[in-house]
């Protein structure tokens, strides 16, 4: 017996599905999909006891609610930031394949060791050694726990940027923000639950970085500018909201009538949320994105008045991600502003790029640490700082850095991180991780295990498998936590 058709045509959809053929096609389909996004609805969760299933948190004790990952695009080099190897200066122009073992590197242009061209020197109460790059960042090293034993799979830009914001070198896995508002749900009815503030540059592998992968698609990163309106077309293009709501509730009714003829679909679901999430957003998108009216103070500490652009640009991006921590975004990643040069990928001419891209960052970094402690909002803010490799202690040609994967730097702080801490080490030339060797796997499963999610029961049924963000590997860095 036929569902009688709510439609006079038939002409132009197909004629409707039996009962039997709707719970045949139907019933484990995509609408478990859509209940599973539904479900980190914290309106929706509250009456539903199946997020307390494996795979969704809370699991544990929470430290950290929300992360703002600063993403330096290129590889930072660890002898030259956070990680000082005196014995460069020491062989500086010397052969190194006459030193130690040389790993085949990206362009296999190696010229001799090269010394930092910046002096380290001691700061706060961990005595804690940093470069001159960041004179801002070293005021605020008692704050941080500073992993130098970091390795990575992949020596080349692209899968390499998969494997950190992914865990897996593959294009089209969920990211790090995608998995955390997957186990999490969003705390923030009016803006997305992950949030990427793009600085000017996209890294190598593209929006796949902010993906959601085979995750339900409202777990996907929204990219905003650091200046206007912050995202394109927000601003509310009637005069009249009645009329703007009856507009949504039209689109609403037109998607219902798809969903009463097919069966629910993560492609609708997600719009559904997606135009409400849309409407929610041109009231607070405007006021988290101005900064008119932050102190004066503030914005002279942020570098908003600084001389040079790309210090305003991600001084700006630093103030706004802790203004939306403060509404209850769960995951924002800022991404590194153009400089003039090249992103930290310096294969030439390391001084003049690793300087310029230090001090577009320096100075608002250090704001945005203190402007959240002096707010309360660091014990519960993990901030963590991470290229996708480090760089090689010898030169490529005569004056610039290879990609290195075989040991470098990342940097954490708040959020129930262990402040003052120095983790794991590199050999005394900068090159390999040999203590305490740590995975970028490891670096997940603690960012996670500070959030409160388990990363071994945070899992996503998908081509047969129970998928997460740490594969089948990840250990959570004990020695980094408070």
């Amino acid at each position: 017996m036929n569902v009688p058709s709510p439609y006079p045509c038939q002409r132009l959809q197909s004629p409707p599905l039996s009962r039997r053929e709707m719970l045949s096609q139907c019933a484990g389909g995509f609408g478990a999909l859509a209940l599973a996004a539904l479900q980190q609805n914290s309106a929706f969760a509250d009456s539903i006891d199946a997020t307390r299933k494996a795979g969704h948190g809370p699991h544990h004790e929470v430290r950290a609610k929300n992360v703002i990952f600063l993403y330096m695009d290129g590889g930072p080099s660890q002898v030259d930031t956070f990680d000082p190897k005196p014995l460069l200066k020491r062989f500086h122009g010397k052969d190194p394949g006459k030193l130690f073992t040389v790993e085949p590197t990206q362009f296999n242009n190696n010229g001799t060791v090269l010394a930092s061209p910046w002096e380290f020197h001691q700061y706060g109460e961990s005595g804690m050694s940093v470069s001159d790059l960041f004179p801002n960042i070293a005021t605020c090293v008692d704050e941080l726990a500073v992993i130098r034993s970091m390795v990575s799979e992949f020596p080349e830009h692209t899968f390499a940027n998969y494997f950190l914001h992914t865990g897996s070198g593959l294009q089209g896995r969920p990211t790090m923000g995608a998995w955390v508002n997957y186990g999490l749900g969003s705390e923030c009815e009016n803006l997305p639950g992950f949030v990427v503030l793009n600085g000017g540059l996209i890294p190598p592998g593209g929006l796949d970085c902010f993906g959601s992968g085979f995750l339900p698609a409202s777990y996907q990163g929204s990219i905003f500018q650091p200046s206007g309106s912050g995202v394109a077309n927000i601003s509310p293009t009637e005069l009249s909201p009645d009329r703007q709501r009856g507009k949504l509730d039209l689109a609403r009714s037109l998607d219902d009538i798809a969903v009463h003829r097919d069966g629910r679909h993560d492609s609708i679901e997600s719009a559904i949320a997606n135009y409400e999430l849309a409407y929610a957003m041109q009231m607070a998108v405007p006021e988290v994105m101005s900064l008119t009216d932050e102190p004066a103070h503030l914005q002279k500490m942020y570098g908003l008045e600084s001389k040079y652009e790309p210090t305003r640009i991600y001084g700006a991006q630093c103030m706004i991600a802790r203004k939306m921590i403060e509404q209850g975004v769960r995951f924002i990643e800022l991404t590194c502003p153009q400089v003039g040069g090249d992103r930290w990928d310096q294969h030439s001419n390391l001084k003049k790029g690793h300087e310029n891209n230090a001090k577009a960052v320096d100075q608002p970094i250090a704001a945005l640490l203190k402007d959240l402690r002096a707010r309360g909002l660091l014990d519960e803010t993990l901030v963590v700082w991470a290229g996708e490799f480090g760089r090689t202690p010898f030169a490529q040609g005569t004056n610039g850095r290879d990609h290195n994967p075989f040991g470098f730097t990342v940097w954490m702080a708040g959020g129930g991180v262990k402040p003052g801490t120095v983790y794991g080490a590199t050999d005394e030339w900068g090159y390999k991780a040999i203590e305490n060797r740590t995975e970028i796997h490891d670096l997940h499963a603690t960012m996670l295990h500070l959030m409160g999610v388990d990363h071994t029961r945070s899992t996503f049924r998908f081509g047969g498998r129970d998928m997460r963000l740490t594969d089948v590997k990840g250990h959570v860095i004990e020695s980094v936590i408070a």
